[in-house]
């Protein structure tokens, strides 16, 4: 199998807070990730597409429908988005990296199950990577 990664940037804000937890627990796990008025991050999201190279084009797959995948399913969403209001997924679940990169693999693996791998960078120290084995 060949694998194929594409790199996408986009910025989003976001708040780190449960109702689950005290206001005091919230500010003790998420330190200043809980400021009630949010803060941002530019992202970079890595999406790798993995499969055998067809023999006609050279390629695993076309870069330009990927990216129109791409764009279409998670960027139009997330760029300049608040996390916490925009996306009714996160009306109960924090918006960590975590949660956030698993929504994404959930929304781009419906129509591209080949989508073998995401990597969520939040931060230069704060990144998550998932792995998909099942179609």
């Amino acid at each position: 199998m060949t694998c194929l990664t594409r790199r996408y940037p986009f910025s989003a804000s976001h708040r780190l807070h449960t109702d689950r937890l005290s206001a005091a627990d919230n500010a003790r796990l998420f330190g200043k990730c809980n400021n009630p008025y949010g803060h941002g991050h530019n992202y970079c999201l890595e999406v790798t597409v993995g499969g055998e190279i067809d023999p006609r084009t050279g390629m695993v797959v076309s870069p330009a429908a990927l990216d129109a995948h791409v764009r279409r399913t998670v960027l139009e969403r997330l760029d300049h988005s608040n996390l916490n209001t925009d996306l009714p997924e996160f009306a109960t679940l924090v918006p960590t990296t975590e949660n956030l990169g698993l929504e994404i693999g959930r929304w781009l693996r419906r129509d591209w199950p080949q989508i073998c791998r995401i990597r969520l960078e939040e931060t230069g120290s704060n990144s998550i990577e998932i792995e998909f084995h099942e179609p």
